[in-house]
């Protein structure tokens, strides 16, 4: 396969990648602090620090599935050029502006996989779609959250069962300590899963200029770059939906903390290994109402819930139809 693009405008193209890897960072940074900073565990400052660093050394955790997934399993990678790349991420990154300034945890997950099926189908029809992984994907954007739900309220009632004959503030202080091994399962969970989503993205493109050979594979410095942008990413913050994810939807215990961050990362370990690209903010979202469910049903605000999953509805479409447009805008010149 003979490359098409010039190297400095390839070299810009990845950049626009690894730009969303950082934004999906800043973005999710609440998926795993929201919880820990909500509980006053950490500051918000040692907070960011300690999921960063977790989110840059996942690569020595997990395998590549993901990243396979997202380059080979969501469109014909035989059809992808720069410009269905270049409308794919343009589509997350501008859904992904959208939401933080709104404030709303939707997943920069299906935004990027709303962008490459609003590019791709621009340029090749709905034949280019890649039924089966499309598939899993899409099963996922429901189970994740139901299953995170459920894997938080069973451990929370679990512990909650072990810990009833210990003094009220000695269970305290040992779940503050046990949050700090959670958060860090969480973050380790949230690298793995979504920067191997840029990894993929950064893959495919390569591959399509004819630089990875003709076997398609993730090189190791795009690894470490996709793991470096989104754990700056991480540093930066990204309050407004820390505020949401640790305190619209429910209080929160460090008991709780502990339950639906672990709820989470179990998720999200078992996803990874199996290459399937889920939605951090999904899980999380999930697991914290499983905990407030398990108070009382009337702890969690099912209205601010209600809303982040009508963000989870339209968060393909509404990334498709911009990349889509991104895609026309590219072809023009």
């Amino acid at each position: 396969m003979e490359p098409t693009l010039a190297f400095p405008l390839l070299v810009a193209l990845i950049g626009v990648a690894l730009l969303f890897d950082f934004l999906n960072g800043l973005h999710d940074a609440a998926n795993s602090i929201a919880t820990v900073v909500s509980t006053r565990v950490l500051t918000p400052q040692i907070a960011v620090l300690w999921a960063a660093f977790f989110n840059f050394i996942a690569f020595l955790f997990f395998g590549l599935h993901v990243a396979e997934t997202i380059g080979r399993g969501i469109v014909d990678p035989l059809i992808i050029d720069p410009a269905v790349v270049f409308g794919a991420l343009m589509g997350a990154i501008a859904w992904n502006v959208i939401t933080w300034l709104l404030g709303i945890p939707s997943s920069s997950s299906h935004a990027l996989i709303g962008g490459l099926l609003g590019a791709g189908i621009s340029k090749g029809g709905l034949a280019v779609v890649e039924s089966s992984g499309v598939l899993k994907t899409s099963v996922a954007i429901f189970l994740s959250p139901m299953l995170g739900m459920l894997v938080a309220l069973i451990l929370v009632v679990l512990s909650s069962w072990l810990f009833k004959p210990v003094n009220a503030s000695y269970s305290d202080r040992i779940f503050r300590r046990l949050q700090l091994i959670s958060a860090a399962a969480y973050s380790l969970g949230h690298g793995a899963n979504d920067a191997q989503k840029t990894m993929g993205i950064i893959a495919v493109l390569l591959f399509s200029q004819g630089m990875l050979g003709n076997s398609f594979h993730v090189p190791f410095w795009v690894v470490i770059s996709a793991q470096a942008a989104m754990a700056l990413g991480t540093l930066m913050g990204g309050w407004r939906i820390v505020h949401t994810m640790g305190s619209k939807i429910t209080r929160l215990s460090p008991h709780q903390g502990f339950c639906a961050e672990t709820g989470g990362a179990i998720m999200l370990f078992s996803a990874t290994s199996l290459g399937v690209p889920v939605s951090t903010t999904h899980t999380i979202t999930g697991a914290i109402m499983g905990v407030g469910a398990a108070r009382r049903f009337s702890a969690v605000r099912w209205g601010v819930a209600g809303n982040i999953v009508l963000a989870w509805v339209v968060t393909m479409p509404a990334a498709g139809l911009i990349a889509a447009a991104f895609y026309w805008i590219t072809r023009l010149f």
